[in-house]
This record gives structure tokens, sequence and C-alpha cells, in this order.
């Protein structure tokens, strides 16, 4: 049974080139079906990729290649829970270092405008933890931080 909804994400002509990416970023992923415009449209011409259907850590998206009129913003974004440090670098590292942009609290932007959110698990936790003190030394931590750096958020949520 094929899944009844989709994320579609809008891209002015570069749909393909930024669904390559994020399939190589995480395990379960794939490009599963490159659809080619029927006819001339505002983002290129006939035979143009239009539609390129993909699976990101098992789930469903497409990469519309929609033309110039809509641009991704921060209301919508991408979040990775990652398991350590080294997770939440290299992600972060591909990330940025592709283009993309840092932001705060472990935000960044990708080279096409879309948001991610690389969350180590652990901070999380830490946010949900019933010892309120702690929680909120935490918080007040990854407030200060762009990428988010593990080690410091500990230290800072045990005093």
């Amino acid at each position: 049974m094929s899944d009844k909804i989709t994320t579609v994400l809008w891209f002015d002509h570069v749909g393909e080139e930024a669904a390559s990416f994020y399939v190589s970023l995480l395990p379960d992923s794939r490009i599963d079906n490159v659809i080619r415009a029927p006819g001339d449209n505002p983002s290129g011409p006939e035979g143009g990729v239009l539609v390129v259907d993909f699976t990101l850590a098992g789930r469903k998206y497409s990469a519309l290649n929609g033309g110039p009129n809509f641009k991704p913003n921060e209301s919508i974004s991408f979040m990775i829970l990652t398991e350590d440090q080294e997770e939440t670098d290299r992600l972060w590292n591909a990330i940025v270092g592709n283009g993309g942009a840092e932001s705060a609290c472990g935000w960044c932007k990708d080279k096409w405008g879309f948001n991610w959110q690389i969350t180590p698990r652990i901070l999380l936790d830490l946010l949900s933890d019933p010892d309120r003190a702690r929680s909120k030394r935490g918080f007040e931590a990854m407030m200060t931080m762009q990428k988010i750096d593990i080690a410091a958020i500990e230290a800072a949520a045990n005093g």
C-alpha cells in the first residue's frame, strides 16, 4: 500500500539536485522516480525534470520544479534526531558546507532555502527532564549555540 500523503517541496528548477543531496544524508533514502514535463512550464521546457519522488529516512517526499513563484521559509523545517555529536557534526557540516547557512539553536538552512533542525535526541530528553532547573540550564545553554554541542549542554544542565 502506498502512502496517502506525500510532502511536496517547491523548487524553482533544481529539485533533482536537492533531492540527490538530501538522499545522500541519511540511511533508507533514495530517488524513487523522476517525472519529466510533458510541455513547457514556468520552471523549464518540455522534457525537463518536473517532479522528483524520493524517500528520505523512510519517508516519501516529492520535489516539484514549479518555477520562481514561491520560496521556502522557516515555517517548515526538517528535524533530524541525532544520536551523538559525530552524527550531529556530520549532518550540520554537510548542509552548511554545501552552500548552506548556520542559524541559531541547532537550525541551519540548505543552499535551496529549506530549514533543518539538527537535534540531538539527548537535547529533547533534557528539555523534558522533570528537574525543571536542570532543564532550564540546558535550555539556556542551547539558546547560545548555533550547532548543538552535546557536551556543553550536558555540562550546563548538570550545573
